[in-house]
């Protein structure tokens, strides 16, 4: 019985785009004979890596730098996307933020080899990692995590085995595998992506970004994780947020960039101090359901250079406009009506 159900979870979890969204080829622009990605604008400041795991797979990543970064991200996406998707995204979140951005590939996803598995996608996070440190120098304190949805489980447990990382995010996380197809009260060894048990093994700060209207990951995957968290950072509840759309919310960019702010402070001041909480100050706000404090145009506008306002500031400003926002293009699970109707996707 644990067996086909461990299956079910796991034929669940995984949808990657079909056909994949790019393709990977030899820039013939180059000398060095660079990869690049044709299906997507060409970016100076981009590069396109392959990566062999320790499971003998290869994985594609993006690697976006910024001019003068504060930090690197490691960005592990959803269920239903891939590079191809996730690349716009990526480049602005390296501007809207001042960071670099890796993205990367899960196995048997876009020009991945392999198939898509729980302890796959845990070596391809490692592979990640591996090159952050070794063919850009990243170090561990320079380094956020960043897992949304599904990623939310190959970010958990790199974020367990990492004593000193800056910090974590944690977008529509779930609490486990089988908890997204059934409520049930412990974690049986079948289960996967068991983050619920890893949660409180991770020692930076971590922020916990969940829509409240969520029909595919219940908030109280988002919330109950936040509670095990050791070093709590002030969550946002996104009020009547879905699963695929909390990019679209003015609210989320902000927070996103106070975290990144904050915890780069902390690192700065703390000289080995451990804190329990980041931003003690806020932790009044904690049990709220949103953060309803939205941002003015010239706060969105005076952090990044004006070639950097393309699609991401479009949609923030259209979300302003209505009471709902837009249906996202942009995001990162893309899943169709039936599967976010039954909760089948993550």
């Amino acid at each position: 019985m644990g067996g086909v159900t461990s299956s079910i979870a796991a034929k669940f979890a995984f949808f990657p785009p079909q056909p994949p969204s790019y393709t990977v080829v030899a820039d013939e622009a180059e000398q060095a004979r660079k990869l690049c990605i044709p299906e997507v604008a060409r970016k100076e400041n981009v590069e396109v890596v392959k990566l062999r795991t320790r499971r003998g797979n290869e994985i594609v990543g993006v690697y976006v730098k910024y001019h003068r970064p504060t930090c690197t991200m490691l960005y592990s996406h959803g269920n239903a996307a891939d590079l191809g998707q996730m690349f716009e995204l990526f480049v602005e979140l390296s501007n809207r933020l001042r960071l670099n951005v890796m993205g990367y590939d899960y196995s048997g996803y876009g020009q991945s080899t392999g198939k898509p598995t729980e302890y796959n996608t845990y070596s391809d996070i490692d592979a990640a990692y591996k090159c952050l440190k070794e063919q850009y120098g990243v170090k561990d304190e320079q380094l956020i995590l960043y897992g949304q949805s599904v990623g939310s489980g190959p970010t958990l447990d790199l974020a367990s085995r990492i004593p000193e990382l800056r910090g974590v995010v944690l977008h529509s996380p779930i609490l486990s595998g089988l908890r997204v197809l059934y409520p049930v009260k412990r974690t049986y060894w079948f289960d996967i992506y068991k983050n619920i048990d890893k949660i409180g093994m991770v020692k930076c700060p971590v922020l916990v970004i969940h829509g409240t209207a969520d029909e595919v990951v219940d908030v109280s995957h988002g919330k109950q994780l936040w509670e095990l968290c050791k070093v709590k950072y002030e969550p946002l509840w996104v009020s009547g947020g879905g699963h695929c759309n909390l990019e679209l919310y003015p609210e989320f960019i902000k927070h996103l960039k106070k975290f990144v702010q904050t915890v780069g402070k902390s690192k700065a001041t703390a000289n080995g101090i451990k804190k329990d909480t980041v931003e003690t100050e806020n932790q009044s706000k904690a049990s709220k359901e949103s953060e309803s404090a939205t941002p003015n145009a010239s706060e969105l506008s005076t952090d990044i250079p004006e070639a950097s306002r393309n699609s991401l500031d479009s949609r923030l400003e259209k979300s302003k406009k209505s009471n709902k926002p837009e249906k996202s293009r942009m995001s990162t699970d893309h899943v169709d009506r039936f599967r976010r109707r039954k909760g089948l996707v993550w």
